[in-house]
């Protein structure tokens, strides 16, 4: 598993995350059972105005965190995420072994860093150099980050980064044998993601953000839409190139704020065919109602795919 885990006894089934954002703080608590639909038990936002431990704090006991198995994301900007040829080592040694090629393209000491490790399968290409992704966060990230969440009196159990958690989202809208490309705009930009039975294949950050395209007039908007289209057929066609052995068959998008010209627009420009998120179709939100509204699922997207880590996972 990519992302940082730190031991914790067990708590109430299932995973709780914890998603800070710039003004609130989202909580999505899923829970998978069998190989049923997986249920989302819980979300909310709550506003956090002023310093974010003290809104942590406040929230952790109105809402009784302790009781729950905790996660977080870190935040673009927080972490370095790469791929690299797996190195010929035992797979605990893998990230020791990753650490030093870190060294040029970051900002801070790799030495006490912290490194996830995660495997590319590679099984549909014999002939091809197995790869993985690493991320790497600073000791001084990772440290502020469960510091904060000691301090409110959180249970954190582990930390991981949005591409996984729109991976987990992603792997629940993929056909059987065939790839997804997911496409989800925000406030501080897009990122794509290609999914492949359930695993991360390829990542790639946008600078054009939902909030641009809902403010734009409509001759700015159709360049902007343009730009995205343009971003998306050169990372699938790149794919393409890459991982001939996976059809991809399809793409969802979501954004926060809403842009109703997206869809639209990539489904008549692009070759795959291209459908709005509905988490209707893959969960079960019946004690949350109020995720049968698209925007509503755009919003907490991130949340949810973080509390749709495994449920194995430490």
């Amino acid at each position: 598993m990519l992302g940082f885990s730190f031991g914790s006894r067990r708590r109430a089934d299932g995973w709780l995350a914890v998603v800070p954002h710039a003004g609130r703080i989202d909580l999505a608590h899923v829970r998978r059972a069998g190989g049923g639909r997986p249920e989302v038990r819980l979300l909310d936002s709550f506003r956090a105005e002023g310093d974010p431990g003290d809104a942590l704090k406040r929230l952790a006991s109105a809402r009784k965190l302790g009781g729950f198995r905790c996660t977080t994301l870190l935040q673009p900007g927080q972490y370095h995420l790469s791929q690299f040829e797996a190195p010929a080592v035992a797979a605990d040694e893998r990230a020791a072994a990753l650490r030093w090629r870190f060294k040029d393209m970051v900002d801070f000491p790799v030495d006490g860093a912290s490194v996830g490790v995660l495997d590319i399968p590679s099984e549909g290409a014999a002939n091809r150099q197995p790869m993985v992704y690493a991320v790497a966060a600073s000791a001084a990230v990772v440290g502020a980050t469960m510091r904060g969440f000691d301090d409110a009196g959180v249970p954190i159990a582990a930390i991981d980064i949005p591409e996984l958690a729109q991976r987990n989202v992603a792997a629940l809208f993929e056909e059987e044998n065939r790839g997804l490309a997911f496409l989800a705009l925000d406030d501080d930009g897009g990122l794509l993601t290609i999914t492949y039975r359930g695993e991360l294949y390829a990542a790639r950050r946008m600078e054009v953000s939902a909030t641009q395209l809902a403010g734009a007039d409509e001759a700015r908007r159709e360049q902007l839409l343009e730009r995205v289209m343009l971003e998306l057929q050169r990372t699938l066609d790149n794919f393409d190139r890459q991982y001939s052995f996976i059809s991809v068959a399809g793409m969802v998008v979501a954004a926060t704020p809403e842009v109703p010209q997206l869809q639209p627009y990539l489904a008549e420009n692009l070759y795959l065919p291209v459908r709005a998120m509905d988490l209707a179709a893959v969960c079960d939100f019946s004690a949350v109602p109020e995720l049968r509204e698209p925007a509503r699922q755009a919003q907490c997207l991130a949340a949810i795919g973080a509390a749709l880590r495994s449920q194995d996972a430490s």
